[in-house]
């Protein structure tokens, strides 16, 4: 059952993706470029992590983890440059 429905999701996840990517190329402002760019985020940890599921191994979900923890903290870098100019202050 489960062998039959991963490359249906795998499918899903890559049309996704591309969607996000289309976007992050052509957003007509940087708000929208900033929320393509997380939801690339997104996308790439759910493909590693049906990656793993699909090899059956760890090593792909520690991947997705570190990819998540540089997400959120770009993310909010660039959304505080968007809000105030600066990153640091």
């Amino acid at each position: 059952m489960t062998a039959a429905v991963l490359p249906l999701v795998v499918a899903a996840f890559l049309a996704a993706f591309l969607l996000a990517a289309l976007r992050l190329a052509r957003g007509p402002s940087l708000p929208d470029r900033i929320l393509a760019l997380d939801t690339l985020y997104v996308n790439a940890m759910a493909l590693l992590i049906l990656g793993g599921v699909m090899a059956d191994t760890v090593l792909y979900f520690e991947a997705a983890l570190i990819i998540a923890a540089l997400g959120f903290i770009g993310t909010v870098a660039m959304a505080k440059y968007l809000l105030r100019g600066r990153i640091v202050e």
